[in-house]
């Protein structure tokens, strides 16, 4: 073999880690490139069950009597492989339902339970997480059994409602409907930091505050779902731990009682796991090596007994009965002092000072010895913080009270994320309508469409003005936890009427003449709203030359204030909106990312973005009746003249102060429009480009108007389930 011989023998033919390593990322070489990822996510090459394959109709098929038969004879049927605490997995099972819906934030409305996504990195190895790769393993001979029939994200919530039920608390119902996702939602931001459990102050600007917690992030900690059981940063004071729970909870669509309640109903039954030596531990899932199939944390002192498993580090039973739901909680919590002190794996943790033999739990394992119980620092939060206590001691005074507020509390958790009730499956989903399902009654389909057009066209209304009312109604879904939309028309109400991004004069003189028509016609003024939008839309596709109808569809109904959790709400104002050009203050992220988490969060494509955005220009629709990025000379025709003049090549493009650019003409330098970086992106990246020449071709001129109407529709209907 010669010198040649050696080197090729050296070479691999295919490319090392592109496939699997983050270096393998194009985008990395260019770190400041708009990344439009966010957008691509969960394309449907990546799911398995193809294109036909509808689950809300699937899970219809579901025997759900059996399955819930079948997980609770689960809790009881311990594995040898992962045996389960007193032979019972309710606390697992508990605690794996938790953590799926537990990472929600109403911020954005990501996280959550509702797609199954602790499935995939990074939550299935968070450090929170840990051990409940075999908790998800425990549940897949259910899967197996049960197929298509029910999702991995409700299989996961109703194994933790099953579990309760199990040991005894009236559970307030459950619903089938959550629909799985097949690969990590890698694009959901949960910190900046890049080492698990990094101190809290890397996302407050002051960790003694906890409302200074950076958003939308809801956990004190990278890798933590709520905040650290052993103190802020691992230091314990009870009360500036109850500081941040209130605070996290509040950030995840939790009151003071709702807290107090999953706080307590949490640790009634299982148990912690710290009995033994952390360090020992094998990698997280991601890392594991192949032979481990999908398990991290491997435990070389396990020996088959639960008693030795290391997951938290905090070790012990919070009651004497871990697998009873009853008031045993509160009994130790308040029935001895505490102090502190440290597990076997050395984290910290609180024991009862003087305990009675009787009131410590029997060992996990063996059940002849009786071990010390515990407390982390946010269960002794609920005694010490004098608002927890004051609402434990109402628990205390009322269990059925405690058990009513706690099954509603669980149901909120499980359910946060499904959106209105009418996407609910199964004959167990309560029929109460609940606040913070945002329920709109049913609206009228029987009124003449046409005749309410005819009046709104009548009504001297700017066609801009009602574009622009109709978008800002429906730019408000969600599709993270199915809020928002134009469907009860809360843009209308307290606080939407009064939102910046809304131009609150102009809505008021759009609503004063659309209101009158809907009463008129039997209408609701959701409906009116849509359909002012589509009448001022044909308006526009007329003035550009064609004649393509905008579809309706009666039947949105109207909320009221009482319907409406406004407090809530605030959360969805927008505080940019790239579609009408605007951005409320200057932001440390750039008007282009905003825009993109706007359109992912509305389940836009990019090529829908980009048809919306052009469209939108050329409509006039511009917030405030900016001219950035108006680049045509017939405002409020429906033509591709956005486009064509953005990738003219007689045009050069300048910028000027305030962030701002000017679009001149190479020969004469004389300004003919204005811009914004939001405008621009469509020009520079690559990408978005493509998109842009597609419309600024000659002969596109209608396929631009079909698919502007396509996506128009579909960001109208997006809340529209009834439809589906």
């Amino acid at each position: 073999m010669d010198g040649n011989d050696v080197g090729m023998a050296g070479k691999c033919p295919v490319m090392h880690g592109g496939n699997t390593a983050s270096s393998g990322d194009v985008m990395e070489w260019w770190p400041n490139a708009l990344n439009l990822d966010i957008l691509h996510q969960h394309d449907s090459k990546s799911n398995p069950m193809g294109g036909d394959f509808d689950y809300q109709e699937a899970v219809k098929s579901l025997d759900i009597e059996a399955l819930k038969e079948d997980m609770k004879a689960l809790m009881t049927e311990s594995q040898d492989w992962w045996p389960a605490d007193w032979g019972h997995y309710g606390g697992l099972m508990i605690r794996l339902a938790w953590h799926s819906a537990g990472s929600y934030r109403l911020a954005d409305g990501r996280g959550g339970g509702g797609a199954g996504n602790i499935r995939f990195a990074p939550l299935n190895s968070w450090p929170d997480n840990g051990n409940l790769d075999k908790a998800r393993r425990l549940l897949w001979p259910l899967k197996k059994k049960y197929g298509n029939a029910v999702s991995w994200a409700d299989l996961i919530l109703l194994a933790g409602t099953m579990a309760y039920e199990s040991m005894g608390l009236k559970t307030f119902g459950f619903a089938f409907g959550r629909e799985d996702i097949w690969h990590p939602e890698k694009d959901t931001y949960w910190g900046a930091e890049k080492e698990w459990l990094a101190p809290s102050d890397e996302r407050y600007s002051d960790v003694g505050k906890p409302d200074t917690m950076e958003n939308p992030l809801a956990a004190v900690q990278m890798g933590l779902i709520y905040v650290n059981p052993e103190g802020v940063n691992g230091n314990p004071d009870p009360l500036k731990t109850g500081a941040q729970v209130r605070e996290t909870f509040a950030r995840m669509a939790m009151n003071d009682e709702e807290t107090a309640a999953l706080t307590a109903g949490g640790h009634t039954v299982g148990k912690a796991h710290g009995n033994g030596d952390a360090a020992l531990l094998g990698e997280e899932p991601e890392a594991a090596a192949i032979e481990n199939q999908g398990f991290g944390w491997i435990n070389p002192n396990m020996g088959g007994k639960a008693t030795n498993a290391v997951t938290s580090g905090i070790e012990g039973a919070w009651t004497t009965n871990p697998t009873k739901w009853d008031m045993g909680y509160f009994d130790l919590l308040f029935g001895y002092d505490w102090e502190l002190t440290k597990s076997p794996a050395g984290a910290n943790q609180w024991r009862p000072i003087d305990i009675k033999e009787e009131d410590m739990p029997v060992d996990s394992t063996d059940p002849s010895k009786r071990v010390m119980p515990m407390m982390t620092d946010a269960d002794m939060a609920m005694k010490v913080d004098p608002i927890y206590r004051e609402i434990c001691e109402k628990f205390i005074a009322d269990p059925a009270y405690f058990d009513d507020v706690f099954a509603r509390a669980w149901f909120k958790l499980t359910h946060r994320d499904m959106g209105p009730n009418v996407r609910y499956h199964g004959p167990d989903a309560p029929k109460e309508e609940l606040v913070w399902q945002d329920p709109v009654p049913a609206g009228n389909t029987g009124y003449d469409v046409d005749a309410v057009k005819a009046d709104i066209a009548a009504a001297g209304l700017d066609a801009a003005d009602m574009i622009a009312t109709a978008w800002d109604s429906a730019r408000t879904f969600r599709q993270s936890d199915y809020r928002g939309g134009a469907n009860g028309a809360r843009i209308r109400l307290a606080p939407q009427k009064d939102w910046d991004g809304n131009e609150p004069k102009r809505l008021a003189k759009v609503l004063a003449a659309l209101e009158p028509i809907a009463a008129k016609h039997g209408a609701s003024v959701a409906d009116v709203i849509v359909l002012a939008g589509n009448v001022g839309l044909e308006q526009a596709i007329k003035a550009a030359g064609f004649n393509v109808a905008v579809p309706f569809a009666p039947g949105r109904g109207d909320a009221t204030d009482e319907m409406t959790d406004a407090d809530s709400f605030d959360v969805l104002e927008p505080l940019a909106d790239g579609y009408r050009n605007w951005v409320k203050k200057d932001y440390v992220v750039s008007p282009e990312e905003l825009m993109l988490d706007r359109t992912q969060l509305m389940g836009l494509t990019a090529p829908e973005m980009t048809c919306l955005i052009g469209g939108m220009r050329v409509l006039g629709t511009n917030h405030g009746g900016t001219a950035h990025g108006v680049f045509t000379d017939t405002v409020g025709a429906l033509t591709t003249d956005f486009f064509v003049n953005l990738t003219d090549m007689a045009n050069k493009w300048v910028p000027v102060e305030g962030g701002t650019y000017e679009i001149r003409d190479r020969k004469s330098d004389a300004v003919k429009w204005t811009a914004t970086r939001v405008d621009l992106v469509f020009g520079s990246n690559s990408i978005l480009r493509a998109y842009a020449e597609v419309y600024a071709q000659d002969d596109n001129k209608e396929k631009f108007v079909t698919d502007f109407v396509a996506a128009w529709t579909k960001v109208m209907n997006a809340d529209r389930y009834d439809l589906a």
